[in-house]
């Protein structure tokens, strides 16, 4: 067992004897990334980097994803302070939350490539590798430096002063080369258990939405006779469905928010649910109406939402009475021909979302959808009993596959705490890297 030293940072305790202690201002010199927002960017150029690209979650922090690099004018190459050479990093200056505050990338190649937009580039004055500090600058430890000094409410500022002032331990480069070598690989062997996983959930929630899809518009009985649906959006449905406007399926409520109405909110993953309930369990802050009640719309059980993000999906189901912003709409349903489960997974059939997504060419992300669009896609009179045996089927089927999807992404939480610790303990001198 190797000795160690008290380091004399608080973030890191103690250190192996012959590690050092420096500033990232005595290793590195900053400087400011290109002033180029996206209206710069172009098809093919001068390759750029900006802290939008540093933020993704492909970025591992150790190497530039070609996927993280955009493109502007070849005219930038004359600010040659901006260009990142081998060995440097860039780091997002602004981050929409405290875990972001630190996030960087390593140029470990010598390809031509620019910090954009909100970067700090650190230029390494020794012109080393440095991917022991590309794993070090991952550790939560570490970046509590960053976090701690970092300014704002919504939006965390991290200057260059903020930067430079942290800490770094050092091993010696012989040290750093052998922490480096062991991470890269064990850090691989993670990165393809990961990708493995995330391959087999995107392949789930596309057999969940073909599930969902199929058995929405076509029934659940494979033999059905089939007929012409006279809608483009699903032109074939089974022989006892009929065409229906939308407009004798649901109506809108105009109904204002009544007194002592509890308010609620839309999103796509918990339908419609209480305020309270959703930021309990987003742990996100909503702004509730607190005097001008008039602004709210009133919701009954079984009404549906068109939020925000219908054409994305966001067509929301209420089991709850209360209020919710005028920017919604609402729909009622009407009973003699709606059973409303089955609409719930009506409404989030891949089809379904499509035929919205063209009712206008101005929907954009953050745009309301209004009722006009939503009475422009046809839908199906449907038998009551069937829906209802559909909306059953769904239930189960979707719980099932939900279960295995939760399980997968379990495992990519554990994959993920266990490579945070492993880079932790090797970069830290925690942990000494294994002789070969």
């Amino acid at each position: 067992m190797r000795e160690m030293k008290d380091s004399g940072l608080k973030w890191i305790g103690q250190i192996p004897n012959g590690w050092e202690v420096n500033r990232i201002k005595y290793l590195f010199k900053t400087a400011k990334g290109l002033s180029v927002t996206k209206d710069n960017l172009i098809e093919e150029g001068l390759p750029v980097i900006s802290y939008g690209q540093i933020h993704s979650k492909i970025n591992t922090g150790v190497i530039v994803a070609d996927e993280l690099r955009r493109f502007v004018s070849y005219d930038y190459r004359k600010y040659v302070s901006s260009k990142l050479e081998k060995f440097d990093f860039a780091f997002a200056d602004t981050s929409e939350d405290y875990e972001g505050c630190g996030n960087c990338v390593y140029k470990r190649t010598d390809d031509e490539l620019y910090g954009g937009y909100h970067v700090v580039i650190l230029h390494s004055i020794k012109k080393e590798d440095n991917r022991y500090f590309a794993y070090l600058f991952q550790t939560d430890a570490w970046r509590e430096q960053i976090r701690t000094k970092a300014s704002g409410v919504k939006v965390f500022s991290v200057t260059q002063k903020i930067i430079n002032e942290a800490s770094v331990i050092i091993p010696p480069v012989e040290m750093q080369a052998r922490i480096s070598n062991f991470l890269d690989a064990k850090c691989a062997e993670i990165d393809a258990l990961t990708a493995d996983i995330q391959t087999q959930i995107d392949t789930l929630e596309q057999y969940k939405r073909s599930v969902i899809t199929e058995a929405v518009t076509r029934g659940l009985n494979p033999d059905v006779e089939m007929k012409d649906s006279g809608t483009p959006w699903c032109p074939l449905i089974p022989i006892h469905w009929k065409y229906a406007n939308p407009k004798a399926l649901f109506t809108q409520r105009l109904d204002r928010a009544y007194p002592g109405d509890k308010q609620l909110t839309a999103s796509q993953e918990y339908g419609v649910i209480y305020q309270d309930e959703y930021m309990e369990l987003t742990g996100t802050k909503i702004v509730t109406v607190m005097k001008d009640f008039s602004i709210l719309k009133h919701v009954e059980p079984n009404d549906f939402v068109i939020s925000m993000r219908s054409f994305q999906g966001g067509l929301e189901y209420s089991e709850r009475r209360g209020s919710i912003s005028s920017a919604y709409v609402m729909l009622i349903p009407n009973n003699e021909y709606v059973y409303p489960p089955f609409y719930r997974w009506f409404f989030k059939s891949s089809k379904y979302i499509n035929a919205i997504q063209s009712t206008s060419n101005l929907v954009r992300d953050g745009q309301a959808m209004r009722y006009a669009n939503f009475a422009q896609v046809p839908l199906f009179i449907i038998p009551l009993d069937e829906q209802k045996q559909i909306s059953e089927y769904l239930d189960e089927k979707v719980r099932k596959i939900d279960e295995i999807l939760k399980s997968k992404n379990n495992q990519l939480e554990i994959l993920a705490e266990y490579k945070k610790s492993l880079i932790y303990e090797y970069v830290t001198g925690k942990k000494e890297v294994p002789s070969i």
